[in-house]
């Protein structure tokens, strides 16, 4: 079997919440989506990349991943995640696993992609995350009912790392409620282990998190 890596970068989203385009906004002289493309390229852990992006960005897209070479290629998502993530499984050519990840995650490292190959070849999926430091409450018409242990969950973050064909069976699913695609592995009833993350490996999804990530760099850079 084929044991390179491909890489999905989903970066099609709307940014609804944001109320602009985060991920074409610079943050410390560079876009947004640039960080975890270099990444990716960097940790030579991956041969070929998917940028997937809004149909109204392909043209820049493109001219952002000519110069990363010809292993990066742009394409166009579609309405959901899942169509954004297969676009990108369809353009790319065959490798044995398959690696999504968010580009509003920018602090991805080449270290974290190490762990989830790792992880993944135990049983063909893996997922980062990192345990919940907060006590969480099932609450059911605005009323606690449970308490669940903490210990038990953790937030899951990307990369999210699978066989190319695991994913391939996954995305094929009718589901539509669904949030990531280990939710749709499991629901094939595949084994999805958990690897550790990071605490800078968050998403940028508001304003206050976009200075966040400013404030990071700056602090990274010495400034």
């Amino acid at each position: 079997m084929n044991e390179q890596v491909g890489a999905i970068v989903v970066a099609a989203g709307a940014s609804r919440r944001m109320g602009f385009d985060k991920l074409w906004t610079e943050l410390a002289g560079q876009l947004v989506l640039t960080y975890a493309l270099g990444q990716l390229v960097a940790s030579g852990l991956v041969s070929t990349i998917a940028l997937v992006v809004a149909a109204d960005r392909l043209v820049q897209a493109r001219q952002l991943t000519a110069g990363l070479g010809a292993r990066t290629i742009a394409c166009v998502g579609g309405a959901s995640r899942r169509a954004s993530v297969a676009a990108g499984l369809a353009v790319l050519p065959p490798c044995g696993w398959m690696l999504v990840h968010d580009a509003a995650r920018p602090f991805l490292t080449p270290d974290v992609i190490a762990r989830g190959l790792e992880a993944a070849h135990q049983t063909g999926a893996a997922v980062a995350a990192v345990p919940a430091r907060d006590t969480l409450k099932r609450v059911v018409n605005g009323t606690v009912v449970e308490t669940p242990p903490r210990a038990q969950f953790w937030q899951v973050q990307t990369p999210q790392i699978f066989r190319r064909e695991l994913l391939k069976a996954a995305l094929e699913l009718p589901d539509d409620d669904v949030t990531d695609e280990a939710t749709l592995v499991e629901r094939l009833g595949g084994q999805v282990r958990i690897f550790d993350g990071a605490e800078t490996n968050w998403k940028i999804t508001t304003p206050a998190d976009l200075r966040l990530a400013e404030a990071l760099l700056s602090v990274r850079s010495g400034g």
